[in-house]
């Protein structure tokens, strides 16, 4: 009989000052009130996808979290960390999180690039010698740029399977392979293909600019300001009654996945870490959105933070990783800087990315127009609970748990709809003379706007223009009227101009069915 042992918190857990202060800078660009349910009272439909995602996939133990405005808002450990002492995992227990290290790479790539110590289109064999006697696949082929490699179009082949054990290799070993050169599955710049060895290369990068080894850089300068101390590479070293032990499901029963020191492929995929400290990242990377004034605490400036979500431009359809995601609608993927990056038709900007190792599945899903992150982080083989996260994902939006944060109206927005409303009264456009670009006039004459205003308010009926404008920035916005016999879909658009001046305004009216 299977024994599960479960841990379950609700709670906000403070984080470093410096995501506490940006939280609190976040929130002050909250315009709406939130009437949802506490996040507690959903946990009862939370623990029934995470339970049956655990049942249906052999998981021995899994931890799941909800990062939301810098808080560590929920977590709840399932199952054991290992299975001959039975212990319960909890949010300290310590998990590798596989690919989801390439994140931590891909930032400390961003921060040596801010310091001037290197620049995202360098050719990679600037920094790393070994490839400069490579043969490229054709006489026309771009060298490796450290872009290239960042974002998976260095022309290298798929590697999962083999990437995953090469964890181990030494330096010395990963130097000699690189001396020898690899072969290409096409010329560099391409196209998108994902690459463990492309990280592991940037992994090098690092450590020969910093002249210390990279995982050095990484404990030093990113996990070490956030408060991430039981994080780090060296899993030898960690207590191991805290880690999660890896098992693989192979002939209906668990077998224990040998535990892979620290090795040359570190950079791809080699970090441990406890949800507790997850968390803290996941907090620091969503506190970059939206931009704004006041102090930059972090080990990265915004700014920088900001930029993993600039996928390449090796975009492709993305279809949901949620159950009957399938059926839902239809987004597009990139690949960004350790991150793959989704346009949602529901979610807008989404920031994803699973890690599948041998023992380990995780997967992260950061939701920056949300102020919110999940993940879930298991020890079993390649079991990425990505499903289960996005899941859950779709239960707190749907039950307005998570609140797409709104876009603040600008004064110049504000008192242009304020015209609006009173151009609409009255009828013509008197009242923006003076307020408008050279080609609004040039667009619609006075005339035929007030000839225009007078058959759609007949087709309308009295309006209600109590409702408030929505920001789509600080230069446009849209605004929605009931009206006796339909509603007015409205739209205002302001000029590049100083003083600031109108270019296009719209009443668009729509019958009632």
């Amino acid at each position: 009989m299977r024994r599960w042992i479960g841990f379950l918190a609700c709670l906000a857990v403070p984080l470093p000052a410096q995501a506490q202060a940006q939280a609190q800078i976040l929130a002050q660009t909250q315009t709406q009130t939130q009437t949802a349910p506490d996040i507690a009272a959903l946990d009862p439909d939370m623990d029934r996808i995470i339970s049956g995602w655990i049942a249906e996939n052999h998981i021995p133990g899994m931890v799941f979290g909800i990062v939301k405005d810098g808080r560590l808002v929920y977590v709840k450990g399932k199952g054991v960390q290992e299975l001959g002492a039975k212990r319960p995992v909890t949010p300290d227990t310590l998990f590798r999180i596989a690919s989801m290290t390439k994140a931590f790479t891909a930032m400390a790539i961003l921060k040596l690039r801010d310091e001037g110590r290197l620049a995202l289109d360098d050719p990679a064999d600037r920094h790393v010698p070994e490839l400069r006697g490579w043969t490229y696949p054709t006489s026309d082929s771009a060298r490796i740029t450290i872009r290239d490699l960042l974002t998976h179009s260095a022309g290298f082949v798929t590697d999962d399977p083999w990437g995953d054990r090469q964890q181990v290799l030494s330096q010395s070993a990963f130097t000699a392979l690189l001396r020898t050169g690899v072969p290409f599955t096409r010329a560099p710049e391409m196209r998108h293909e994902y690459s463990n060895l492309g990280y592991a290369l940037l992994g090098r990068i690092i450590a020969n600019v910093t002249k210390a080894p990279y995982r050095t850089f990484v404990e030093q300068r990113l996990l070490a300001p956030l408060g991430m101390s039981a994080s780090g590479f060296d899993v030898l070293a960690h207590p191991n009654e805290k880690r999660a032990i890896g098992y693989r499901w192979e002939n209906e029963a668990w077998a224990e996945e040998p535990t892979m020191k620290d090795g040359a492929f570190n950079a791809m995929g080699g970090l441990e870490v406890s949800a507790t400290d997850y968390a803290k990242w996941l907090a620091f990377v969503v506190s970059a959105w939206p931009p704004r004034d006041g102090a930059d605490a972090g080990p990265v400036k915004r700014a920088t933070v900001r930029q993993i979500a600039r996928g390449a431009n090796h975009a492709a359809l993305f279809h949901r990783y949620a159950t009957g995601g399938d059926k839902q609608c239809p987004g597009a993927s990139a690949y960004g800087m350790g991150w793959r990056v989704i346009t949602d038709c529901d979610y807008g900007t989404v920031l994803a990315h699973s890690g599948g190792y041998p023992g380990y599945g995780s997967h992260a899903m950061v939701l920056p127009e949300y102020g919110a992150a999940l993940f879930a982080l298991t020890n079993r083989t390649y079991s990425g609970p990505s499903q289960a996260v996005w899941d859950i994902a779709a239960l707190l939006t749907g039950k307005g748990v998570l609140v797409k944060r709104m876009e603040p109206v600008s004064a110049e927005l504000a008192s242009f709809y304020s015209a609006a409303q009173t151009v609409w009264a009255a009828g013509t456009v008197e009242a923006l003379q003076g307020r408008v670009a050279m080609n609004f006039p040039m667009d619609r004459t006075a005339a035929n706007w007030a000839k225009v205003l007078a058959e759609t308010k007949a087709k309308s009926g009295t309006c209600d223009m109590a409702a408030p404008i929505s920001a789509e920035g600080a230069m446009s916005g849209t605004f929605t009227w009931k009206c006796e016999k339909g509603s007015i879909e409205g739209t205002v658009l302001l000029a590049p101009t100083k003083p600031i001046t109108l270019q296009s305004l719209g009443f668009a009216f729509e019958g009632k069915d």
